[in-house]
């Protein structure tokens, strides 16, 4: 499940993520959002928090992931993920990769400095 946070506005989206994400939730609330950033902004600036009740993401979910960031791939300015797996730094380092913004990754007691930094 992804929530749309308060600290979201303007060109900047903050979300969390719980259980394993599925199809629907980038379907119906994480693509429209960002589509609707960049639409409006140009570019958008994403903070992804992955508390301890993350558990991944079920394959459609992934590849959407996947398919969105190629095709958005120069439409991001900042994209950065508060805690999660360890694994999830590995991603981060291949996304890099592709998406031409700043990428970060902060510890789940970094939230404040992460929120800092998005926003610089």
């Amino acid at each position: 499940m992804i929530k749309v946070l308060p600290e979201s506005k303007g060109k900047i989206l903050v979300l969390s993520a719980m259980g394993k994400l599925a199809d629907h939730d980038y379907k119906d609330v994480l693509i429209p959002r960002l589509e609707s950033i960049i639409r409006e902004h140009g570019k958008a600036r994403l903070l992804l928090d992955m508390g301890d009740e993350f558990h991944g993401w079920e394959a459609a979910a992934l590849w959407d992931d996947a398919h969105f960031g190629l095709i958005h791939r120069k439409d991001f300015e900042k994209m950065g993920v508060i805690g999660g797996p360890k694994w999830t730094e590995w991603g981060l380092k291949i996304a890099t990769l592709v998406i031409s913004g700043e990428i970060r990754s902060f510890s789940s007691v970094e939230r404040e400095e992460a929120l800092l930094w998005i926003n610089a």
